[in-house]
């Protein structure tokens, strides 16, 4: 099989035609075939493995709770990080994004950080797992030299991922595997208190095609734990229909030199200017979507939201030496979702 998609590679070399062309072919066919994972997921868990039957008590946990790790440290709120398509597991954050989270949860003792779920794997497992294609991951996850163009296929199949969270057919089932993975994993990080004890608050906070599953996991978190819900986005890309009945706030950061979270202004019709009565224009003129602008970010890369590249001097108030993930950080942490209580549905 490496021999194939070396040979494949060694052709499209050629020029971005034939790349656009085989790039095109395959998301024709992992489109066709991309949701039979997600299926059988569900038909192997099964709903009443899950808890979702009706009826189910709130805060009712996944699995054996005492795998938790506690920490010495009274906590009411958890960080919730899902990452980009470009990803190959959740153990592959960047360093710029595990210096983001390190500083958050450093400035806010109160909550938590979950960074271990994989936002593109109803069953939460990295592509190099238990997969048939594994080494054909694996192989574009490592390739390097003009061969790291195969990264595109780790991308192309992500994408997928996005698009079935999206889709009403099959979104409801993939969007419960990613919210029973959030919900495995913040127990994991630190138990989940009971439900008469602490009032609960959950900040996703994702990028890029993250936010889309995010937001369709909203829905079930809020069923089950009937938390405090906030969604930031750090320009992501999100369909405009999922999650806005339960998110109590969405904020969406964006840079300008990111064109890659405007597509979501162009293919989902629910984001269109004249779908008034669509979720997502609901939420904007409730107040329960706003929008930031983060300074000069790309969407992603040295210079991207999460980059240690150093930024221009204009376009920053810290210092000469702040790199492009100290902006993004100073813009979360002056959003107004830390000294709120968690208590739900607060005033604007």
């Amino acid at each position: 099989m490496l021999n194939l998609v070396g040979r494949i590679l060694l052709w499209i070399r050629g020029g971005s035609l034939k790349l656009l062309t085989l790039a095109g072919i395959i998301l024709l066919v992992w489109g066709t075939v991309s949701p039979v994972g997600t299926l059988v997921w569900w038909l192997n868990e099964g709903a009443e493995n899950l808890g979702l039957k009706k009826g189910s008590a709130k805060r009712a946990l996944p699995g054996d709770r005492t795998a938790a790790a506690p920490l010495n440290k009274p906590i009411n709120c958890y960080i919730v990080f899902l990452t980009g398509v470009g990803d190959f597991s959740a153990n592959q954050l960047t360093p710029g994004e595990e210096y983001f989270l390190n500083q958050l949860e450093k400035a806010h003792p109160d909550c938590v950080t979950v960074r271990d779920v994989f936002p593109y794997s109803a069953a939460n497992e990295g592509l190099g797992g238990r997969r048939l294609l594994a080494p054909l991951w694996r192989f574009a996850e490592n390739a390097d030299g003009w061969l790291g163009a195969a990264d595109i296929l780790i991308k192309i199949r992500n994408l997928w991922r996005f698009a079935i969270s999206a889709d009403d057919r099959y979104g409801p089932v993939y969007n419960q595997g990613i919210a029973t993975a959030i919900l495995d994993r913040m127990n994991a990080a630190h138990p989940i208190p009971p439900a008469d004890q602490t009032p609960l608050k959950i900040i996703l906070i994702s990028t890029s095609g993250g936010t889309q599953v995010s937001m369709g996991a909203a829905h079930y978190l809020n069923q089950w734990l009937d938390p405090k819900i906030l969604v930031v986005s750090v320009g992501g890309v999100f369909s405009g229909t999922d999650g806005f009945e339960a998110a109590d706030r969405m904020y969406h950061l964006q840079g300008q030199g990111d064109w890659i979270e405007d597509i979501g202004n162009i293919v989902f019709p629910s984001r269109w200017p004249w779908t008034v009565g669509s979720p997502f224009h609901q939420a904007q003129r409730q107040g329960h979507y706003s929008v930031y602008s983060t300074g000069p970010h790309n969407h992603d890369g040295p210079q991207g939201y999460f980059g240690e590249a150093i930024a221009p001097a204009s376009s920053t108030q810290l210092s000469d030496q702040t790199k492009y993930v100290d902006l993004t950080l100073q813009v979360v942490n002056q959003l107004p979702i830390w000294a709120d209580s968690p208590t739900k549905h607060s005033d604007p």
